[in-house]
């Protein structure tokens, strides 16, 4: 008898917000007309853009900072134009890029428990676009290498380490550049154009390696990924303004192997991908739910598996890597969803009566070590990510101090310091002074802060005293 129900272990995957108390309240989300997910969260860290006055700026929050969060919390703040997009470094937890309108792409290390005071100076400023920097996203196995992409059509990939614009794509794009994507080893990106074509690109030797014209008839922004196995899924719209999502295959770009039609509605759908479980996430700027599909080697390929529905709209999203979920609760994938005034995180669980780690849902899974060194890409090799695997949670490293190598101020006083301290003590190793060094700026900090915190008790105390008279 013909199986009428096809089998999968992630038919039964359903969504759960959390309660109140562990969602990040007052937050002013920002306004800005662009279609990023204005959130990047890690296993340590949640970014969120808001809105600020004189310039752009984001929070970031560690993940257990739940609650109402203060109006005077510290942000980073260091451009002069509204910031458009951030992403965490995939192998360095405490570093995040961001690209702005005031055309700049910086790189910032947040401290090891979050910001104390305001950050306005970024370990590197990047410049090289001439218009505004909407798409930032980091090379997914070689250290230090950031992919930027501008309304001025262009797509830059830097050496941070050096702060130098490697690769310049200048004339591939001929309108604005709606995303881009590295593969899994990050040899090759696709892009979305608003000229309605995917481009895949080889972005070292410059070669638009695949291409398809009017891969979406509709006029509204598309999205452009990488699966696994090197095939594209797009999201776009048909003609009659029909959301759609399509598969290809960049051997073969005449036609999609298969192309689903959902509903009318004008929201971008942001697709978050899984490459472990290869399931794919749905989000629509706009929409109050969350679409899954499961992409499988057979056709139809594309499976629709349950919508997530809530009552509120999302104005952003942003998605947990794999080693920052539970995996003894059967969490598969965890969504922080951006509400007009709070992030609320969501929680995709896969129902399992057993408590042991179940292994066919958590495949190794890529780790924070990167594969390469950003000069050995640049030379021409490949490596795809160093997996790690979940049996006991993701335990986090120490994480390598995030350093820039180019002539400049930073590095002389670095240098001093060391012949100061080789000078004054042989024995003691420049690591363990650093080390030293970061303990005692935290105790700073952490003064500094019990000092504004007990003014701020005495002058509520005044308050409360003149109330109770």
């Amino acid at each position: 008898m013909r199986r009428v129900v096809r089998q999968s272990k992630f038919r039964h995957v359903f969504g759960q917000a959390v309660k109140n108390d562990q969602c990040y309240d007052d937050i002013r989300v920002s306004r800005v007309t662009w279609d990023s997910a204005f959130c990047a969260v890690n296993p340590k860290f949640v970014a969120i853009i808001i809105e600020a006055s004189g310039g752009g700026a984001f929070l970031v929050l560690p993940l257990h900072k739940t609650g109402r969060i203060d109006k005077s919390y510290p942000t980073v703040c260091g451009h002069t134009g509204p910031v458009l997009d951030i992403d965490w470094c995939p192998h360095n937890d405490q570093v995040i890029a961001s690209g702005s309108e005031d055309c700049t792409v910086m790189v910032w290390q947040i401290p090891e428990n979050g910001l104390v005071t305001s950050m306005s100076e970024p370990v590197v400023a990047l410049e090289g676009h001439s218009k505004r920097v909407g798409i930032i996203t980091w090379h997914p196995t070689a250290r230090n290498i950031l992919l930027s992409a501008g309304c001025d059509n262009q797509i830059i990939v830097w050496n941070v380490g050096t702060g130098e614009a490697m690769i310049n794509l200048e004339d591939m794009h001929p309108d604005v550049i709606y995303n881009v994507c590295w593969n899994r080893n990050g040899s090759l990106i696709c892009t979305a154009c608003k000229d309605k074509s995917i481009r895949v690109i080889d972005p070292r030797q410059q070669t638009i390696v695949a291409e398809k014209e009017k891969a979406h008839e509709g006029a509204r922004p598309m999205r452009a990924i990488f699966l696994n196995d090197g095939n594209v899924l797009t999201t776009g719209f048909s003609r009659m303004s029909e959301r759609q999502l399509a598969l290809w295959n960049i051997q073969s770009m005449e036609e999609p192997m298969t192309v689903n039609e959902m509903d009318t509605s004008n929201g971008v759908l942001l697709p978050f991908y899984d490459p472990d479980t290869n399931v794919v996430y749905l989000c629509g700027k706009g929409d109050s739910s969350i679409r899954y599909f499961e992409i499988t080697d057979e056709a139809p390929y594309v499976h629709f598996l349950n919508t997530f529905a809530s009552k509120e709209p999302q104005r952003g999203m942003g998605y947990m890597p794999k080693r920052g979920l539970d995996v003894n609760k059967c969490e598969i994938a965890r969504f922080y969803k951006l509400h007009e005034r709070k992030c609320e995180p969501i929680v995709m669980t896969v129902p399992r009566k057993s408590d042991l780690f179940q292994d066919d849902l958590y495949p190794d899974t890529a780790g924070p070590d990167p594969a390469l060194e950003a000069e050995e890409w640049f030379e021409g090799k490949n490596g795809d990510p160093i997996l790690i695997s979940l049996k006991n949670g993701y335990v986090p490293g120490k994480n390598r101090e995030f350093k820039v190598v180019k002539k400049n101020i930073l590095d002389n006083k670095v240098a001093k310091k060391t012949e100061h301290s080789s000078s004054s003590n042989k024995s003691s190793s420049p690591k363990s002074e650093a080390k030293l060094e970061e303990i005692l700026k935290e105790i700073k900090s952490l003064k500094d802060m019990i000092g504004s915190q007990e003014k701020r008790i005495v002058q509520l105390e005044e308050q409360m005293s003149k109330i109770a008279i």
